[in-house]
């Protein structure tokens, strides 16, 4: 019996890694071009004038300035109104 018996699989060690996601810039603050604003999954914020959102959803200012957050209704295709959250730079 040289062999080692076998074992089973454990269940620990396979924790995803955070994400940090979130509002990275608050109202009122001085950004620069190219600064992180939200971090998100879909689009909880829209992106209002001055700012631009990357390929997952990341929402960044476009240029210089001051970060406002809004909320304006937007209508949808269907023609019904709903509350939106945007976010902009000044």
């Amino acid at each position: 019996m040289a062999h080692v018996k076998a074992k089973g699989s454990t269940k620990l060690g396979r924790d995803s890694q955070p994400k940090y996601l979130g509002v990275k810039r608050t109202d009122g603050q001085h950004v620069k071009a190219g600064e992180i604003l939200v971090r998100q999954r879909g689009t909880k914020f829209l992106a209002g004038p001055g700012t631009k959102v990357g390929k997952d959803d990341t929402i960044y200012a476009a240029k210089s300035g001051v970060v406002k957050f809004m909320t304006k209704m937007k209508t949808n295709f269907d023609g019904s109104r709903k509350k939106r959250k945007f976010v902009t730079v000044r």
